[in-house]
């Protein structure tokens, strides 16, 4: 029988490694099924028997080409809740279908998220109607965070300002997070500026560590913001050929960042980690999500929590300083002493800035 060579995921693989097991199990008698079996003992009591078995499946996978590496995974972030971008009173109906097709392609992928909430964008809306779009999240198995209440820059704040600002953010995710007994236990920085000297980031995070919060960093960014702005201004044009060609170049820009990562990390740490991906509640998304989605899974990415991305002993690497808010793995590198050449990342098509700039 020929064997057949095929590109073939992580999770795929333990299933079939599984599979086989129970065949061969069976067809010895053992009358257990295979994943009732543990793989592996400490050697004093390893069974012959489950050496026996495996061994033939690990020779077939390992026939067909298959890794065996560590399944990669990915956390799901949405930042600027209800509704990213300069918004109005009007916009709650608007804001309500964005997150509705966010949730739904989520939903269909079977993949958990944190969506972050700017409290005066909550306003903004309309409290009613926006605490109804936050309490939908939680209703479909999410979780809230906190994104501030105005998105200031902390790099012009002092470390009581942004504290104020903090509190102030748990306006309506604290409430509601309560309603399911749940506690908000994230914060991400606006700009992801989380301090520019070293005695500010340590004086904040230990004022966020004393409100409970984690800081939830970001590993990928597809610049989606920058995309979505000049995709509402062809939609508020009546221009579907723009919008059409800013959809297929988000996704090719989405595609290579998401490899550039996965191999900066492998420089960084020698091997590839969870990831956490930034994204914003817009229009784009809306539009984009289950196509944002299969990329991932195209690659063999699974959908995990943000608990369990960053539980992973990269994300306990030091955060270096920087007035800027780069992705954490160019912090990493920093922090350990490790040179990259940010050059080498992709770059957005230079023509989607122009066309959302020439917008306002």
């Amino acid at each position: 029988m020929p064997i057949v060579r095929a590109e073939t995921s992580r999770a795929g693989v333990f299933h079939l490694l599984r599979s086989l097991g129970e065949r061969i199990a069976r067809v010895r008698g053992a009358g257990l099924p295979f994943e009732r079996r543990p793989l592996f003992q400490p050697r004093h009591v390893r069974d012959e028997f489950q050496l026996s078995a495996l061994c033939p499946a690990l020779l077939i996978a390992l026939c067909a080409g298959v890794s065996l590496a560590q399944p990669r995974s990915v956390a799901l972030t949405f930042d600027d809740l209800p509704i990213a971008g300069s918004v109005g009173a009007g916009d709650a109906a608007e804001a309500a279908r964005i997150n509705h097709a966010i949730l739904a392609a989520l939903a269909r992928h079977h993949a958990p998220a944190v969506a972050f909430v700017i409290e005066g964008g909550v306003e903004t809306i309309g409290v009613a109607p926006g605490r109804a779009i936050l309490r939908e999240w939680l209703e479909q198995g999410h979780e809230l965070g906190n994104h501030t209440y105005s998105h200031p820059d902390l790099n012009t704040l002092t470390v009581e300002q942004f504290r104020s600002e903090v509190i102030r953010g748990e306006a309506s995710i604290g409430p509601l997070a309560a309603e399911r007994g749940r506690r908000v236990r994230y914060l991400r920085f606006p700009y992801n500026h989380s301090g520019e000297t070293r005695e500010k980031h340590d004086a904040v995070a230990a004022s966020l560590a004393d409100r409970g919060y984690s800081v939830a960093v970001c590993t990928i960014d597809n610049m989606d913001w920058e995309f979505a702005r000049a995709y509402s201004v062809a939609l508020d044009r009546g221009d579907r050929d723009t919008a059409g060609k800013l959809e297929a170049a988000c996704l090719r820009y989405t595609a290579e960042e998401i490899d550039y990562y996965s191999g900066l990390h492998k420089k960084i740490f020698g091997r590839e980690i969870p990831h956490v991906m930034l994204q914003h509640a817009n229009r784009l998304n809306a539009a984009l999500m289950d196509k944002v989605l299969e990329l991932f899974e195209n690659r063999g990415y699974r959908f995990v929590t943000l608990e369990t991305a960053q539980a992973d002993a990269a994300y306990r690497t030091p955060d270096a300083i920087s007035s800027y808010g780069p992705m954490w793995g160019y912090r990493w590198a920093k922090a350990l002493g490790i040179k990259v050449d940010g050059r080498l990342e992709p770059v957005m098509p230079a023509w989607v800035g122009e066309y959302g700039k020439a917008g306002k």
